[in-house]
Parts: C-alpha cells; structure tokens; sequence
C-alpha cells in the first residue's frame, strides 16, 4: 500500500515489518534556534531515521546581494527555486542530497517532527514537487510514535548506500510573487495566509521587515488542523471548516503561504486529507513579498 497524505503509527509498525522500500525523515526544528532539531534528533528518534534540516537541506543558501540588488551567486547549482527567508533549493540540489542519503525512487517516505508537522510539511511537499508521491505525514508525530510505546534509538542515522534518484515531472503546483499578484484579488485565486492572527493583521511582525498581509489574503493559522491529541482533525472537520472559510470560492483557487512558505503546508495537507484537492504554495509567502516596496500590503 501507498500512503500519500498521512500515515498512523500502527500503519508505520506495519510497514516497516513488511519488507517494502522505505525511509523515514526526522524534520524537528526551531526557528529561534536553529541546532535544537538536530540535537533533539541525537536524543531519540524513530528507528533508521534520517535527520533532514531545514536550514541545511531543504533550504537554498541566500546569496550575496548585487550592485543592482539582485542576488548573486557562485553558481547556477545555488540558484533557489523561489525567494523567501527559507528559499527552496532548485530541484537538481534536491535530488542530489536526496541520493547522497541513499533515497531511491522506489521508497515509501514518511516525514514527522515534534512540531505539530510544521516543518516536516516542507519534505512531503518538496517530495511532491520532485515527482514522488509516496511520501506521508506520520500523525501526531515522534510523540504518537512514542505514545503507543515504540521503540526509539538515540545516534547518528544508519549509513546507506547512495542511490540515482531520479526527477519526475511534479505533482504539486508552486507560484511565484509575480503570478500572485497579476490574480489579486480576482475570482480565480484564493490567498489562504497561515500565520498568528496578529501577525496576518499587521500587529506585531517578529521576523520580517514589514507588517501586515497579502491584499484579500484569508487567515487560517497552521496549527488549527490539529487537534487536542496533537494529530490532523477528522476529513470532515476540516472540510467543514476550510468550507467556512471559503465561503464557496473554489478549493482549486487557493494559494497557500505563511512567513516563509514552511507552515503554509499544514493547511495544504490539511486541505487534501479534508478530500478538496491539491492547492497550490507560494513559497516564497510573506518574506518575499513584502521584499519589494512596490508590492501593495493590507493591514485589518
């Protein structure tokens, strides 16, 4: 069997018994201090698996800043694939790692944190976008895991032989500030923001240099698909309540984003599991479009 949005702890024991090609991710990390994941991970982790940092992995490095303010960089290998505080590697830099930790085309992925799956959204998605759809969110995390009295290891991860992954053509749809502003604010594209409340309002900004929101944005924070058990509502909860938000604009309109583009993807796996389709990740969200003066910002 295939898990392509979720997968339980029970169904994890299962497939890890049964023989079939698979690799488990760690994505734990704090954007406040940025060697706690990898550290955490050292600590205990599920069996075999992989450490994958967000900063180091499944972020492009930025670059150095030009005479004309573009950014510059060493070679086309370090060009991201997006802008933002946390850039999306190209897909090339991608597959390349993804074949250093001896990931093959024929594995079943599963990605888990301790952080409700705001970060390890970002390995699923980016699987995703490589053309891989076997990978899935482990419900409720390393914390479910280790609620149900799993065995776990402390360590470095188990060396693996490299493999050749191969690129598919992807299965996910990322925009770019361009393309969100040539729809704004028209029936055809639905900006769904996934930051606090007062962040989205323009009240408080810790982490970027301008406050406020994407014009028309809605808001829905990450962390509402998760329930008091610390794993994704029920499909028809979230249906109900994505229904709500939307208030009968299509599911096929919406566009995600957040900060940086790393917690926007628990609203889009939230979407999928609740069975409205796949939307699509502005990945460079908030961070990059506030980069640019010229770019028009709500406040409400």
């Amino acid at each position: 069997m295939t898990y392509k949005t979720l997968i339980q702890v029970s169904e994890l024991r299962a497939l890890m018994s049964a023989g079939t090609p698979y690799m488990v991710f760690d994505c734990t990390f704090d954007l406040s201090n940025p060697s706690t994941g990898e550290n955490l991970y050292h600590q205990v982790h599920i069996p075999g698996a992989i450490f994958a940092d967000l900063d180091k992995n499944l972020s492009a490095k930025h670059g150095s800043p030009g005479a004309d303010g573009k950014m510059l960089f060493a070679n086309d290998a370090d060009k991201p694939a997006s802008g933002g505080r946390h850039p999306l590697p190209n897909l090339e830099r991608f597959s390349t790692w993804l074949s250093e930790i001896g990931f093959a085309n024929d594995m079943q992925a599963v990605v888990y944190d301790r952080n409700g799956a705001n970060y390890c959204g970002r390995l699923w998605w980016m699987l995703k976008w490589a053309g891989h759809d076997a990978v899935a969110v482990l419900d409720g995390g390393l914390q479910a895991w280790q609620a149900e009295g799993n065995d776990v290891e402390s360590g470095d991860a188990v060396s693996h032989f490299q493999s050749n992954f191969e690129l598919n053509p992807p299965l996910v749809r990322l925009v770019n500030a361009d393309d969100v502003l040539a729809h704004l604010n028209q029936a055809d594209q639905t900006v769904i923001d996934a930051r606090a409340p007062a962040r989205y309002r323009g009240e408080v900004e810790p982490l970027d240099p301008v406050a406020g929101h994407i014009p028309g944005a809605l808001n829905r924070p990450f962390t509402t698909n998760i329930d008091s058990n610390g794993k994704f509502k029920s499909p028809e909860q979230l249906r109900s309540e994505f229904d709500a938000l939307l208030q009968g604009r299509s599911p096929q309109t919406v566009v995600h984003q957040c900060g940086s583009g790393v917690s926007a993807l628990p609203n889009l796996i939230a979407m999928e599991v609740a069975g409205l389709g796949r939307s699509a990740l502005y990945a460079g969200s908030w961070s990059d479009w506030c980069s640019q003066p010229s770019r028009p910002v709500e406040k409400n």
